[in-house]
């Protein structure tokens, strides 16, 4: 395990689960924020939810109480975009915020295929024929690409089906693997490091994506249990640290 309190540097912080619930913003987690930036420490904020747009972020992180810009965000929908060439062709099967970062690379959408390729994020748009049209571009020799593959997307009410599971249903349909761009994997592992530098501890509420992902960049892992890990639970891997939430994680180092 890593060193907990962690150095300086930049701290990878989630945002659904850490930050806000669906954008309900969790107790305390602007203050810590601030807690941070007075330490002399930089909070980047890295999300495997590729729907909103960066100005969506960066208004909903402001409405919580937290100023950030751009160079603050590192999203799965940018290390999605950053797996395609400009000039390429790409159908979405997703939000504004895969388009706006295919469309910042230079690629060009389409409504149905032949594609080069198919790229997949949360959305609440998903149905029968958006998959039929994703499922028969890959098939007719699309990359199949997703921003993340995260099974459940915490909410105040519960947890809902996240954009591994719309994906899953993709790469079933259409008999493919899928490459995908979010945490943990390289993609995001790449983008993180190239917007960051170093990266002094990643804190998250899911082990097997903000985890893996500290473990990937050589940081210590915090996990907060105000999303989708329970207390009861074993979480793998092992966190160096635990807190019930952002706030609680940030207090007594703030002196």
């Amino acid at each position: 395990m890593a060193a907990w309190p962690p150095g300086p540097g930049a701290w990878v912080i989630d945002l659904d689960g850490v930050i806000w619930l669906t954008g309900e913003p969790i107790e305390g987690a602007a203050e810590a924020v601030a807690a941070l930036r007075r330490m002399g420490s930089r909070p980047v904020f890295c999300t495997n939810n590729s729907s909103p747009t960066v100005a969506e972020l960066c208004g909903r992180l402001g409405r919580t109480g937290i100023d950030a810009g751009p160079a603050d965000l590192v999203t799965s929908a940018q290390a999605a975009a950053g797996l395609l060439d400009p000039g390429t062709t790409a159908l979405a099967l997703a939000d504004p915020g895969v388009a706006e970062a295919l469309e910042g690379r230079g690629v060009t959408l389409v409504a149905e295929g032949p594609a080069d390729a198919v790229v997949v994020g949360w959305t609440r748009t998903f149905d029968f024929d958006r998959l039929a049209r994703a499922a028969a571009c890959v098939r007719g020799g699309a990359r199949l690409i997703g921003t993340n593959e995260d099974p459940t997307l915490p909410t105040p009410q519960g947890l809902l089906p996240g954009g591994g599971a719309l994906l899953a249903a993709v790469a079933s349909a259409a008999g493919a693997v899928p490459q995908v761009a979010g945490k943990p994997h390289q993609p995001m592992v790449d983008l993180v490091t190239a917007r960051v530098g170093r990266v002094a501890a990643v804190v998250g509420d899911r082990p097997a994506t903000d985890g893996r992902l500290a473990a990937a960049l050589g940081a210590p892992f915090a996990l907060v249990l105000s999303g989708v890990t329970g207390a009861g639970e074993r979480p793998d891997p092992a966190p160096d640290a635990v807190a019930a939430d952002l706030g609680r994680l940030v207090e007594g180092l703030d002196g």
